[in-house]
């Protein structure tokens, strides 16, 4: 489906794929964790399109195609850096949340607006708790606010250590958010190799600290073993962890990661590193020989 969403439309194709979209959706049925997935893969293979407005003009009352315009224009918007128009997409976002009272997907594609604008804090912990009253491990949500949280975006180091260790300390093992600590890592990562210098020669020593290092360990204890992670994005979490213990210099012991993994490579956190299909690669052939 993402193939066809990111191919040129034949005529009378948007129907074709609506259809699809509706019948993707409508089989997550409460899987509030897997519709949200379905939506953000989606959203960004339909962003090059006009099917967002489609959808929308074929239905125009429907909670899912106000949601699904929404994350289309959200998508848009991060590439771009600003919102053609963040208040009008936001009010799609409420009208849809008005329409479907249980469903968190609404807010946390407005929690993903009021991000990207840099919105004051009380309104973004307000539509924060919107979402967690509804799903508490939004995996989706709790990428927002950490980076969100972030000296990057619109708070500091320890507010985001403070929501890192809050998360750490409830989280269950299996949830959509487990991987709510590594990635905060690999982002910290990130912030001292671009600082450059002294700093960005040491990076590995970050995977050394005891914080760190046992993030590391309880992950390689349970996410590479089949089944154990169950969420829509594990795949990611699992390339999110390969990544990490590679940067860590641990590479050897992530092979089980790679196993499981297979081909489905996510762009980040590779990324980072250059051309995603190549690091990721590279690094494979490593742990694995």
């Amino acid at each position: 489906m993402r193939r066809q969403l990111n191919s040129p439309a034949m005529p009378g194709q948007h129907g074709i794929q609506i259809d699809q979209i509706e019948r993707l959706l409508h089989g997550a049925g409460t899987d509030w964790d897997r519709r949200a997935h379905r939506f953000a893969v989606l959203a960004e293979a339909a962003a090059h399109s006009a099917l967002s407005r489609s959808w929308r003009t074929r239905r125009p009352r429907g909670a899912d195609p106000q949601v699904f315009e929404a994350w289309v224009e959200l998508c848009r918007g991060r590439w771009a850096g600003r919102m053609e128009d963040a208040p009008a997409t936001a009010e799609c976002c409420r009208r849809a949340a008005a329409a479907v009272p249980d469903d968190p997907t609404p807010w946390v594609v407005l929690l993903g607006i009021l991000r990207l604008t840099r919105a004051e804090s009380r309104e973004v912990f307000a539509v924060w708790h919107e979402v967690t009253a509804r799903d508490p491990w939004n995996r989706e949500a709790h990428l927002h606010m950490l980076r969100y949280l972030s000296p990057e975006e619109c708070g500091s180091r320890s507010s985001q250590l403070d929501f890192v260790h809050a998360v750490r300390a409830s989280v269950p093992a299996t949830a959509p958010a487990v991987g709510v600590e590594l990635t905060a890592l690999v982002d910290e990562h990130t912030r001292i190799a671009a600082r450059g210098g002294v700093e960005a020669l040491l990076v590995r020593r970050q995977w050394e600290n005891n914080r760190a290092a046992t993030a590391l360990e309880t992950a390689l204890a349970g996410w590479p073993r089949p089944g154990h992670l169950r969420h829509a994005a594990a795949l990611a979490d699992l390339n999110l962890l390969a990544f990490a213990m590679v940067q860590a210099g641990r590479v050897r012991e992530c092979a089980d990661a790679f196993g499981l993994i297979g081909d489905t490579v996510t762009a980040w956190p590779w990324t980072l590193d250059g051309d995603p299909l190549d690091r990721f690669g590279y690094w494979r052939s490593r742990a694995l020989t």
